[in-house]
């Protein structure tokens, strides 16, 4: 291991990585972290746009499409789950090479990392084309024209999950080199292109809201098909694909330490350094497969239990809730691959104790974001649901879930932020047992109790915010605990890291 006094293993990379490893912690992971969770928001915003347009189609088919897209996204969620366990491994190794000097280890890790992605890719697409009736209808147990749309949404959507599978993967590589900006920049970019292709394929040549008439004569010009539902994930699968572009010619430059520089002995398989990715990574996978296993979870319950075939409001005002919910989630996260680029350099330059206090700082400022997003909830709460579904059955649903649930982001996100700085230094195989003790434990019993012995929609919101305070418990006390972070002699760390300890 270098000495951690000694930082010129780190000079021949960009100024970036030596604030990683000796800036002004505080501020550093600030400053790093800021324009991920914010880039991370304008996503979900975005996504948010198109649960709008949704939302305007005439209304015998908005309310079953909403259900449909919340079904629907949680299960594609599970795929760009897999796909994000994937990039959490790529990044806890890029950056613990990056923090040691090791530019050749960085690239053969880059290309291996891309063989794997393009192997799941496969998989998943496959699953999604030929397995979306069986997943829709026979697992969730969606019914009449929500599980009807939802199968055609869920075959291009999880069909064509290449897409989501490598700008993830490249744009984590972006941030475990030290870049912050250029990623965000390229996904809010790539959701910009979403909002415009979603309005001309949604709604083609037909009826739209006033506010979208300037689309019309660039949709007659395209002869553009109105396609409602499965026209959003069409737009989807073509934006993101379109984004790789500028993420590969980033990576290829030297800003990007000319990682996609092919050479034989980097592009070719590789079973070391595939092993110490797969090692890394499918722990962290399955916990992410286990945490959006328990919103599935959630929606089925919600299907069997408070829906009928005639009456599909409860799952409608969940697709929307989740989709507001998604946005702690992918705020959370931003913070947290700030947590994870910060523990994993530091760890590569010898900076343990570093490396634990940035995870604080990240899961600190994740806290603020988190309470002034549940103050927002509670003060506009209604007019958010309503902007999407009117209707007062869905808006009372959808009021009484963030009323009950939304305190309880905080806890939330700081599981989240914890979790990724544990896998900043490879720990995944720690945040899947968290996860695990966390969803089979609690979250899923008491779920199901709310159900059977409660039948009321507010016992299975209570169930829910019980996990989530929970998680943050079972993480922090596993957080403080670790030998990883806080060795037992002191002196083996840089004297100099005690100015940067949160006071």
């Amino acid at each position: 291991m270098p000495d951690p006094r000694d930082t010129s293993t780190v000079d021949v990379f960009a100024p970036q990585t030596r604030r990683i490893v000796a800036g002004p912690l505080g501020w550093e992971v600030f400053r790093f972290g800021l324009p991920i969770a914010l880039g991370m928001a304008l996503q979900v915003t975005f996504n948010l746009v198109d649960a709008y347009l949704i939302a305007r189609l005439p209304a015998d088919r908005a309310g079953p499409a909403i259900g449909a897209v919340g079904i629907c996204d949680q299960i594609a969620a599970v795929g760009t789950i897999i796909s994000y366990g994937l990039s959490t491994a790529t990044a806890a190794i890029l950056s613990q090479r990056k923090g040691a000097g090791d530019l050749d280890g960085v690239r053969r890790v880059g290309w291996q990392s891309l063989l794997l992605t393009l192997g799941l890719s496969i998989l998943y697409g496959f699953v999604g084309v030929f397995g979306a009736q069986a997943i829709m209808v026979g697992l969730v147990g969606a019914k009449g024209e929500v599980a009807r749309m939802g199968v055609e949404y869920l075959r291009v959507i999880v069909g064509g999950s290449f897409s989501i599978f490598f700008l993830l993967q490249l744009t984590s590589i972006m941030r475990a080199l030290g870049s912050s900006k250029t990623p965000v920049a390229i996904l809010v970019g790539g959701n910009v292109l979403n909002f415009f292709l979603a309005i001309l394929l949604v709604y083609g040549q037909g009826e739209r809201p006033a506010v979208f008439d300037w689309s019309l004569p660039i949709a007659r010009a395209l002869h553009a098909p109105r396609m409602e539902l499965v026209g959003a994930a069409w737009a989807t699968v073509i934006a993101r694909s379109l984004a790789l572009i500028p993420a590969v010619v980033w990576l290829a430059s030297a800003r990007g330490d000319r990682i996609l520089k092919p050479r034989r002995e980097w592009v070719r398989p590789q079973r070391k350094e595939l092993a110490a990715i797969w090692k890394i990574g499918w722990p962290s996978s399955t916990q992410f497969v286990v945490r959006v296993g328990a919103f599935v979870a959630t929606s089925a319950l919600i299907a069997h239990a408070f829906t009928t075939e005639a009456d599909q409001t409860a799952s409608t005002a969940y697709g929307i809730v989740f989709r507001v919910e998604t946005t702690a989630l992918f705020i959370s996260m931003g913070w947290g691959s700030a947590a994870q680029t910060f523990t994993g350099t530091c760890m590569g330059a010898g900076k343990m104790r570093r490396a634990g206090w940035a995870g604080w700082w990240a899961a600190g400022y994740d806290a603020v974001f988190m309470g002034l997003l549940a103050y927002t909830m509670a003060l506009w709460g209604a007019p958010l649901l309503q902007f999407f579904d009117p209707t007062p059955r869905v808006v009372e649903i959808g009021r009484e879930y963030l009323a009950a649930v939304g305190p309880s982001y905080v806890t939330y996100g700081a599981a989240i932020v914890l979790g990724n700085a544990f896998s900043g230094i490879g720990a995944t195989r720690k945040t899947l047992r968290l996860d695990l003790i966390v969803v089979l434990l609690v979250q899923i019993p008491l779920s199901m109790l709310a159900v059977v012995f409660v039948k009321q929609r507010t016992g299975l919101w209570g169930a829910i915010a019980t996990a989530y305070a929970a998680s943050a418990i079972v993480y922090g006390v596993a957080y403080v605990r670790s030998r990883e972070f806080w060795p037992r002699r002191a002196e083996e760390e840089d004297e100099q890291e005690e100015p940067d300890a949160p006071r």
